[in-house]
């Protein structure tokens, strides 16, 4: 109570604390106001962001594949490779042990 017995007297303290009070729920909204003006360019940054990932992963599956597929070709080009040469050596050995040693063979 002030000295007259006002209840509604305010102290200049209590002023000065609702003010600063006014002022930091204006700060607040302007700063909510911004993040909300802020919200599209961060959905188009998301949205880059996440196209950005799937591009990656779409182009180290590619990659994955293209070099699995050029591993298995060349495995498989090596295995069918040792297999034509040990027909061949075993056709030429066959051919020399038939034909008992005695003149060149033509495979």
């Amino acid at each position: 109570l002030n000295p007259s017995g006002d209840r509604a007297y305010k102290s200049p303290r209590s002023v000065r604390a609702s003010a600063v009070t006014r002022s930091a729920v204006v700060l607040v909204v302007v700063v909510e106001q911004q993040q909300q003006q802020q919200q599209p360019s961060q959905v188009v940054v998301m949205v880059v962001v996440v196209v950005g990932i799937v591009a990656v992963v779409v182009v180290v599956g590619i990659v994955a594949v293209v070099v699995v597929f050029v591993v298995v070709v060349v495995v498989v080009g090596i295995v069918v490779a040792v297999i034509a040469v040990v027909v061949v050596v075993i056709v030429v050995v066959a051919a020399v042990v038939v034909g008992g040693g005695g003149g060149a063979v033509v495979v």
